[in-house]
């Protein structure tokens, strides 16, 4: 049970932190970090982990498609309403596919805990 509440609460911390990332406004100067496409690397982090947590959470699949609708709705109000910001479609492939990872990753772990339980 301590295990659960510590996955909510890494859950809750993950989703303050991606509102964080997606929502402030842009830098009208140089990029932090000038890795070519680590942008999207970010993108990917900031989806896979909750969508992990999610899966590891609950088996319900609505929260795993809630967080996906909030990817593209996070790309239109970047575009549309943030200063320095813009809608990327590979920002949100990126999201998709972190979604994907997070997923697979809780999958297979749930998969082990399963198998390591069943055995003894």
């Amino acid at each position: 049970m301590r295990g659960r509440r510590i996955r909510w609460a890494l859950l809750g911390m993950a989703l303050v932190l991606q509102a964080v990332a997606l929502y402030s406004p842009g830098s009208s100067g140089p990029p932090l970090i000038t890795i070519p496409h680590a942008d999207k690397v970010v993108h990917a982090a900031l989806f896979a982990v909750p969508a992990y947590l999610i899966r590891r959470l609950t088996v319900s699949w609505w929260p795993v498609v809630a967080l996906a609708a909030h990817a593209v709705v996070s790309e239109l109000i970047q575009g549309a309403w943030l200063p320095n910001r813009a809608g990327d479609p590979f920002d949100l492939l990126a999201d998709g596919v972190g979604i994907g990872l997070g997923v697979w990753a809780a999958t297979w772990v749930n998969g082990r805990s399963r198998a390591g339980s069943s055995r003894g």
